[in-house]
């Protein structure tokens, strides 16, 4: 069964916005978003509603950059971390967009662009909003233990990035002073479950998803892995990222020297006591709307394969002592024309 859709009608990523949290953007990529905050509350009651507050601040942000208007706006694809997408149900219900939820877990980028610009290239709509998001408190209050209880994590764990990142999808570039960004391609990624059951080593979980995803891309297309100026995956960390190394040199594929991963990227690992790197659905959001389409648009990378990934465990599934499936998507991008 082929995973892959190469696009006759290439959409193009016409803008994008990024909002971000303390500990994010005191890191390396600080200077990159567009909205930072030194309150992680971003001025709400709870921590679900600050992370509601963020997706607003995003889709905002990036329509006000796209110079379409509000009524142009034919949807918006969207998910976060929570239980019934509780974060993006608060956030976007006041804007009264067309609205699909997805959940990908930290996948969640890939998937809402995937969908988005399935939408786009088929005609369905001129410009459809592709977003998601994730905050450190609500993930840790869902998943693991409150903030308050203060329990240890291991070295492999990962830190959940407070942030949201959206991006507008278009049939058609209005701005010829930049340079576009098109979305050439996506792979649909398979679920891949190895047997991991540790809920704090998700790289460990996420590598084989990542794995799988970029060699059907590479398979199908007939690409090497030498057609992309970098293969990024969304947050699989020091620890996964070295196993999806291992993995692909085991297959005769060697991309060290064009592998980047956004949780690895996001924090200085020897000063902000983040472990293997950052995970969350806006791990990879915020990354892609700070450091990576930048890169696209000032020609620094001409095509890059973007694989956020994601672990499908949930509270439920974890306390009945379930393994942890996982997913990850692959979206193909280019800059220039």
């Amino acid at each position: 069964m082929k995973q892959s859709i190469m696009f006759k009608n290439k959409p193009l990523i016409k803008s994008w916005a990024s909002v971000a949290g303390k500990k994010e953007s005191e890191g390396p990529l600080g200077a990159y978003f567009d909205v930072t905050t030194d309150d992680d509350m971003f001025s709400g009651k709870n921590w679900e509603q600050a992370e509601s507050r963020m997706q607003t601040e995003a889709v905002k942000k990036a329509i006000s950059k796209s110079g379409v208007g509000t009524n142009d706006i034919g949807g918006i694809v969207a998910g976060d971390l929570l239980g019934q997408l509780m974060a993006t149900s608060f956030g976007i219900s006041q804007l009264q967009f067309p609205f699909l939820g997805v959940f990908g877990a930290c996948s969640t980028m890939g998937e809402s662009i995937a969908v988005a610009s399935m939408i786009v290239s088929a005609g369905f709509s001129d410009n459809v909003i592709a977003m998601t998001s994730s905050h450190f408190a609500t993930a840790e209050k869902q998943f693991r233990f409150p903030l308050g209880y203060g329990n240890q994590r291991p070295l492999s764990a990962t830190t959940t990035v407070t942030g949201s990142g959206a991006v507008v999808i278009s049939s058609k570039d209005d701005n010829s002073n930049e340079t576009p960004i098109f979305i050439e391609g996506i792979t649909i990624g398979k679920i891949e479950d190895y047997g991991v059951k540790d809920s704090n080593n998700m790289g460990a979980a996420m590598a084989p998803a990542a794995y799988s995803v970029i060699m059907a891309n590479l398979k199908e297309n007939e690409f090497v892995a030498s057609d992309y100026d970098c293969i990024i995956t969304g947050d699989l960390g020091v620890v996964g990222g070295k196993i999806l190394n291992d993995m692909l040199l085991h297959s005769g594929v060697d991309i060290t020297e064009r592998y980047m991963d956004c949780g690895v990227e996001i924090y200085n690992l020897n000063s902000q006591d983040a472990h293997s790197g950052g995970s969350g659905c806006g791990c990879s959001a915020i990354t892609l709307c700070g450091l990576i389409l930048g890169r696209l648009r000032r020609g620094e990378w001409k095509k890059v394969l973007f694989v956020p990934t994601g672990a499908l465990l949930s509270t439920v599934s974890l306390h009945e002592g379930n393994t942890i499936p996982a997913i990850a998507h692959a979206i193909i991008l280019k800059g220039g024309k």
